[in-house]
Parts: C-alpha cells; structure tokens; sequence
C-alpha cells in the first residue's frame, strides 16, 4: 500500500511540474518528464480522434481537435512548443459502451499564427496525451493557409480540325493551395455529364477526342476549382470542318443538236459530303462536256398510189399507198395525208338491183349546175370584201392620226413606266473554242423612281392631239368631256404632261433644274423644290426614295422650299444588343417648322422579306438632342403616323418634318434580309492579272448605287446580272467562293478560293458593306478570256451561283445595272404634273366619300377596295380622309404609268351601290352611273 500511494502521489507532482513548465514555456522539462513516463509500464492512452491536415480559408479560424482514453490530460504542440493551457478548450465524457472516460480538447489555429510561423516546413500541430500508466502522441496535423491565383498558367486554344481528325486541349490550372481540381465544359455543360467514351479526360488535365465528329464543334472552358474560389479559362471554339467531296457524274446528256457535230454534257455536284464549316471545296470540274454527231431524221415520203381496184357491187372503187419513199428514220416526220382513197366509179350514175336509173340523171344534171352557178357567185362576193377590207387597214396604217387612243395613261401626269430588254452577248467557252455558251440574259426593267429627261420626247410625239379616254371611271366621274375639251383648248399642256421636267411659278414655264447626271462621291443625296398649294413630288435618283407633297397641304398664298436627303455615315437608330437592322436609308426631310394641313407621303425601299411571324418593323424618328425614339410598330394602331408596307418598299404619311428611320429587329431564326450579290471585273497595273470582285449588299436601289459609283471610278465592269440572295438571321455564316477556274489558262492564290463572312458582318451590311476579291493570273498573254463560277452561299441557306464569261479584250461594256442610268437627273416636279389622278377627278372623288351617306359610300369602303384595312383609325383624325388615302395610292403605284387599280376599284363600289338603288327612276347617284 506503501509503495502504490508513492507512485500516486509522484504521478500528480509529474503531472504539476508538466503544467508549471507548460505555462512557463520550458519545453525541454516537459519533454523530459513526458519521455520518462513513457518509460512507465502498462497501457497507453489510445486516440480515438486525432487531429487532421487542415486550410484556412480567408480570415476564418480552424479548429485541431483531439479524443483519447484513458487519459488524465491532453495538451496540444505545436512547431515543437506546448500550447498554453488557456488556449485548450477540454471537455471529459463516460463512453456508454465499454464505461471508459473519454478525453475531448480542441484548440483555434489563426492565420495570423500560420503567417507569423517561418519554418523549414509547414505549419503543424499534435496531441500528447496522460494516463496513470504514461503518455502517447498523435499525428501530426498540417496547417495551411489556402488560396487560388487568377490567372491559368496554360489556357486552351481553340482549334479546326477534319471530321475524324484528333482533337488535343492543353490546360494547366493557376497555382492554389490545395491544389485545384480540374472539370471541362462543352458548351456550359459538364464533359463528365455526358457519358461520351469518345471523350477522354486525362489526370494531367488536357482533354482528348479521340475521333472528331460534327457534333463535337462547340466552345470548351477549362474549369479549375479548389475550396477556395472556382476559375474559368477562356473559352476555345473547336470548329470540325468537312472539305468537299464530289457525286458521281450524271449520265451523259442527249445530243444539243438533233441533226449533225453536236455537245453532250454530264455533271457533278459537290455534295458528297457538301463542304461544311469552312471546309475546301472541291477542286476540279463540274461540267464536262464531250462532241457528239447526231444522225439527222428522215422524213418519210409516200410511194406512188397502187392501181385502181376494180368497180365493186357498192358503185366504188379503192387505191392504197405506203409511206416507204424512204419510209421516216430516226425520228423523221411521218408522210402526211391518206393511205387510203375511195371515189365513186360510174360517175354518180349508181345501179340498184342491176337496172340505172335513167329517169333521176336529168335531175342530176340540173342539181350539178345549180351548185356551180352557186359556187362563182360566193367566190365573186368574198373576193369584194376581202379587197374592201385590205384598201380600209391600208389607209388607216397611212393616217397619222386616224385612231382614237383609248387609253387612261393620258391622265398619269408623265408617270409612264417602260420596259427595257438587255441580252449580253456570250464569249466562247475557254474548254471548247469552237462552241458558244448559251449566255444570253434577258429581264424586263420597270422604270425606277425618278422622271425622265426630255430626250424621251420621241416616244410620245405619235401621239394625237385629241384624246379620248373612254374608261367607265372618267364616264362615271362625269369629267372626260372637260379632260377632252381641255386638251382642245390647250394643246401645250399635252407637251406638259408628257414632258415632266417642266414646271409652272407664277405663270410662267422654267426647267426645274436637277442634280446633274450621277458622278462618284456622294452626290446625288439631297434634292430640294419649292412647292405652293399645288404640292409635287421630290426623288433622290437611284435611291429608292421619294416625297409626295399633296395638293391644299400648304396655304393658298404661301410657299415652302422643302428638302430631302439620305444620311450618310453609321447609323445610330439600331440596337445591335436587339439584334436590329436599318431596312433601308435614314430620311431626313424639313425644313423644321413646316405647317402643313395634309400629311406628305414618303416612301423609302427596304430589304426585308416582310413577315409579322418573323420580323418586328419599327419605324424610328431622330429627336432634338439627337436620340431616337420609337414612333410606332408596323402592326400596331397609330394616330401619330401611317406606315404601309409592300414587298420591297415602306410608305410612311407624316405629319412633321425629321429625321426617320426603318428598323427590323428580327423574331425568328427564319427572318431573311435580302442581299444583292454582283460581281464586277477590272485589269490590274499588272497585265497579267485581273480582279473579280464580289459585292454583298442590302437589295435597296440606294446601297446599290453606292457599289456602282465605286467601280464606276476604278473602270469596274459588270459580269453577271446581280441577284438575289435570300438571308437568315439565324447567326450562320457567308460563304464567297470561286469554281470551275480553268487550270491550264489561269491561276489563283492557294488557299483563297472561298473566303468566309461572320454572321454580324452580313447582317449589318448596311455599315460597312461587304466585298471580297480574287486575283486571277493568266499562264500567257494571248489568254484573251476568263470563264469561271462564283458561289454565294449562306452556311445551311441559300445560294446564289454568278456564271462569269469575259473577255479581257472587250473596251466597252455596260457598268451599271440598266435601271442606273444617268438619264435620271429632274429630281421634283410641282403642281399637276407630279400626280397620276388629275386635279378634278381627285375633288370629285373627296367629296364623294368624305361624307358617310345611308348609302354605305364612304372613305372606309374606299380604303377598302383599295386594300388599306389597318391602322384606319389614322384616317379619321384627317380633314379630308379620301384625300390622305389618295395620297397612299399615289404614293404605292407612281412606278406604274396607268390609273387602272383606282378606276376598278370604283367601278367595282358602284356596281355594289347600283344593287342597292330604290327602284324610283326619278332617283339618282349624282356621281356614278357606272
């Protein structure tokens, strides 16, 4: 008993000094009297918990936790020095399983502590723990302070492969503590997600397809994440092309000719597969043409008639013929007429029953000679009247003026349309010089916005001095004898209506002087006239603009210089965060302050495939402190404003003068701008060389020009007729190349036969214009013509093919489009002229349908029949709706010459009031009596 309370009491004075040296910091004595109770024998103090490897985070504290039993005392060291006592937080509970007491102490590790510490290794901590029996010791416990840099010391580069090709992205995270764990996104979708075997992510973070498919194209981000923060890389766009491959040839064409040295043809597409993203075209030919002689037809020819049969019982007799004379080969004719013949062998003297009938031949006789005299006398009377009608078409071909003209175009006020036909010549084809490609182009033009010089004098001089127009909407109207009586009374305003460029001020005749015949620069963007309270029309030549200033719009006794013009330079009215597009040139029209009592028409062309599904049209106006603000949208109800909308034109009735604008934002993927494709050609310094240079356009006449004037000043030359190319805005690419180059006579740079567009450059065309070229060198100087194929394309959309044959040697060559000509100069025309509907007739016709009558003609039905059903709250804040609807007319039909859609209109509302007219004849319409 003795000797066991002397150990107890030796432990507590062990257990004392270990505490007075702890707090005294005398590490040394604690490890001594700690080393000589280790050498106690029996059982030592066993963890159930020790503590682990941890990271601070930021500024918050961790916490080293410790539990052990049996254990009298647990403290912490740390760096080799013991914790103070105060800095343990100990707690001591029963375990319910085998009745042991449990030790628990935990301590706080700060950053300050792990920064302050400098060390030859990291900062660590470990638990001693006492027992009655002796000591033990736990692992040691790292403390690291964790963070993750910014910056990835490897990103991922984007790449372009071939389909099937190997794709490799590197990527090395930034440096962090712990290290950072590294994730791919394909996307924004995890790669692990997709349980793709195709797709390898390996332990030294790069990324790996192995086979490279269509669908593997798509953007990557190298994701790196520790538990301090998450990093991105940035994004790599791995694009899988696919070069072009070609079909099989087609079977060989039938003969061009059907008699003789003719040409078969076969070709082949690039579609197996189409090259896509980007890939090479395919190299070669697409046509192959061959020389063939076609055997010529025969055509048949009949043999002489067989004998005469003998008479048969019937009074007949027969003879038969072949067609073997030759008889018809390779598609020759077949002889034309009878193989066959009949005729009657006893000269109409027939026997019945074996007996003639002499009693019936001196009727016979008498019949046969009836019908001869019969017969002369008819010939004789046709003859007369054939000669009576031959001598009545010549004279009438002599007169001058021997024909009425029944015609309304007397009434369109010089507004005439024409139609010009071009054909372009062919050059040989380079591969067979002795055929001639059948290249010839044909289109009909109507005239654009704009009135013709004088010099169209010569097609208006046959006609006669007296016109009468007979249509059942002059006779209804009640007014063709006054238009008859007033080209009688004054013949010169026959030389007036059908000479535009004349105009009236103050009674006397001056030349409305234009701009002057299109020269390059910008010119030709302003126009300017004065007009009183007969209104007139401005036009920007070739621009696809104009302005109608209605009759009454300003006061009898003032006048207005008003002036329009197209703004030029980048365009501040669209939203590109929209996705929105000007459809056509910003109109500015003023002067600023003009009071007008009727709304002027304006009409601006635009390159919209106009769809309410696809398509949300705004129409935009410039305010004082240069912002512009939404005036209204197409398809909505507006008093402010009317907007029209036609296939390729916009006409806006405005109230004030400004600045507007028509914007499209679009709705759908499958909202497509149309784009003018043309391709133009030119020698280069080097006389060996020549340029093709290809145009992609908005299709408005305006931005047209703006192409023309700039080849107009390099020597340019149209090649091929431009086209149309329909665009969609669903964020697809442009695709510009050139084919079928012959090899042996020319070359081109490598690797620039197609060239590509991003979608944001073809959808805001209309700030910078976009145009490739290619520089094609010929192999010899005596190489005279160039015949090759450029292909425009949308990615997945349409495409346009521009054949090209030139000859290097032509020195004349058209090089604009055949409805820019510079015969287009008088830009406005005041008073009655610049209307198709005369003066009096347009009166009438107001007060007809201003006033609602029971009778149901009012403006409504007007605006009807002429196809305006929308937005008709407009019209009735109007002074004079029909007036301002009239307008709306003049406005959509001044490129056709003619008041035929008007006439029938009212023909048509007054056969609809003629069913509705009471019965009593003493009642009648004072207008129409159609």
């Amino acid at each position: 008993m003795g000797s066991t309370g002397r150990s107890h009491s030796l432990e507590i004075i062990l257990v004392l000094v270990l505490c007075a040296t702890g707090a005294n910091g005398r590490g040394a004595v604690g490890d001594a009297v700690a080393d000589s109770l280790s050498s106690v024998g029996g059982t030592l103090p066993h963890f159930l918990q020790e503590p682990e490897d941890a990271y601070i985070i930021k500024n918050n504290p961790i916490k080293l936790r410790c539990r052990a039993t049996p254990a009298l005392q647990i403290f912490f060291k740390c760096n080799g020095e013991w914790v103070h006592q105060n800095q343990h937080t100990s707690q001591e509970y029963m375990d319910q399983n085998t009745g042991l007491k449990i030790r628990e102490v935990t301590i706080n590790v700060t950053r300050q502590q792990v920064e302050d510490f400098h060390g030859p290794e990291d900062y660590w901590c470990l638990c001693v723990a006492w027992s009655h029996l002796g000591t033990s010791k736990s692992r040691k416990a790292t403390v690291r302070i964790a963070y993750l840099r910014k910056n990835f010391e490897q990103d991922p580069q984007g790449k372009e492969v071939p389909l099937k090709g190997m794709i490799v992205l590197h990527c090395r995270p930034p440096e962090g503590v712990p290290m950072a764990e590294v994730e791919w996104l394909k996307n924004e979708e995890l790669v692990s997600s997709l349980k793709d075997d195709n797709i390898d992510t390996r332990a030294d973070h790069n990324l790996i397809i192995n086979e490279a498919r269509l669908s593997d194209s798509a953007n990557y981000t190298c994701l790196a994440s520790n538990i301090v923060a998450k990093r991105r890389s940035a994004t790599a766009t791995v694009v899988v092309f696919v070069n072009g491959g070609w079909s099989l040839w087609t079977e060989w064409s039938p003969c061009s000719v059907n008699c003789g040295r003719g040409v078969q043809k076969r070709s082949r597409t690039c579609t197996n597969p189409a090259p896509l993203n980007g890939g090479a075209f395919c190299e070669g030919m697409s046509v192959q043409k061959i020389t063939c002689n076609a055997v010529c037809p025969v055509d048949g020819v009949w043999e002489e008639w067989a004998e005469w049969t003998m008479c048969s019982a019937q009074c007949e007799r027969q003879r038969w013929r072949e067609c073997n004379a030759p008889p018809p080969r390779h598609r020759g004719k077949m002889c034309e007429g009878d193989a066959h013949s009949t005729e009657n062998c006893t000269d109409g003297l027939c026997s019945q029953n074996g007996k003639l009938m002499h009693d019936l031949k001196p009727q016979s006789m008498e019949s046969s000679i009836d019908v001869a005299l019969y017969s002369g006398l008819s010939a004789g009377v046709i003859a007369v009247v054939v000669l009576i009608v031959a001598i009545t078409l010549y004279r009438k071909s002599q007169s001058e003026y021997g024909v009425d003209v029944i015609d309304s175009s007397a009434l369109a006020g010089g507004f005439q349309s024409f139609n010009f036909k071009t054909t372009r010549q062919g050059n040989p084809l380079l591969l067979n010089s002795s055929m001639q490609p059948d290249i010839t182009v044909g289109q009909t033009y109507s005239s654009p916005i704009c009135f013709h010089d004088s010099i169209d004098k010569e097609l208006f001089d046959p006609l006669p001095e007296k016109l009468k127009v007979q249509s059942s909407f002059m006779v209804s109207l009640g007014v063709a004898d006054r238009a008859e009586y007033h080209v009688k009374a004054h013949p010169e305003s026959i030389h007036d209506t059908l000479h535009p460029n004349y105009s009236t001020v103050d009674g006397k005749k001056s030349i409305v002087t234009g701009n002057g015949p299109h020269t390059p620069g910008k010119a030709h963007v302003k126009t300017s006239a004065v007009f009183g309270h007969l209104g007139g029309r401005l036009v920007i030549p070739n621009a696809g603009v104009s302005l109608l200033v209605p009759h009454g719009a300003t006061a009898e006794d003032t006048s207005w210089e008003m002036y329009m013009l197209i703004n030029q330079g980048e365009s501040s009215a669209q939203s590109e965060e929209k996705c929105e597009i000007l459809l056509g040139p910003e109109i500015t029209y003023g002067p600023p302050g003009l009071n007008l009592s009727y709304p002027v028409a304006m009409t601006i062309a635009h390159c919209a495939e106009v769809s309410t599904e696809n398509w949300n049209i705004k129409l935009k106006r410039q305010t004082k402190d240069n912002k512009w603000e939404e005036m209204m949208s197409v398809d909505d109800e507006s008093t402010s404003c009317y907007c029209l909308m036609d296939s390729h034109s916009c006409h806006l009735l405005l109230d004030q003068p400004g600045c507007y604008a028509l914007v499209g934002e679009p709705v759908t993927d499958s909202a497509v701008k149309r784009l003018r494709i043309a391709v133009f050609g030119s020698m280069e310094v080097s006389s060996m060389d020549y340029s093709l240079r290809v145009h992609c356009v908005d299709d408005t006449p305006h931005a047209f020009q703006g192409v023309v004037t700039a080849e107009t000043s390099r020597g340019g030359r149209l090649l091929e007729e431009p086209k149309t190319l329909f665009f969609k805005g669903n964020c697809l690419s442009l695709q510009v190349s050139i084919q079928d180059i012959p090899q042996f006579l020319w070359s081109i740079k490598p690797f620039t036969t197609c060239q590509e567009f991003s979608f944001s450059q073809v959808w805001y065309t209309n700030q910078q214009p976009v145009h490739c070229a290619f520089t094609l060198q010929r192999h010899n100087a005596a190489t005279t013509q160039l015949s090759c194929k450029i292909s425009v394309r949308q990615v997945k959309g349409h495409e346009q093919i521009l054949q090209v044959y030139t000859s290097l040697a032509e020195s004349e060559k058209e090089t604009v489009p055949f409805f820019m000509q510079a015969d287009c100069t008088v830009t406005s025309q005041a008073g009655a002229k610049a209307f198709k509907i005369p003066l009096s007739i347009r009166q009438r016709i107001c007060t007809t349908f201003d006033t609602a009558n029971a009778k149901g003609k009012d403006w409504q039905l007007l605006a009807q029949k002429l196809h305006i059903q929308r937005n008709l709250s407009y019209f009735t804040k109007q002074q004079s709706p029909s007036a301002v609807i009239l307008s709306l007319w003049e406005a959509r039909h001044q490129d056709s010459g003619d008041l035929d859609s008007l006439a029938s209109a009212l023909e048509e509302i007054g056969k609809i009031h003629c069913k509705n007219l009471p019965q009593s004849p003493t009642e009648k319409d004072p207008v129409f009596s159609f």
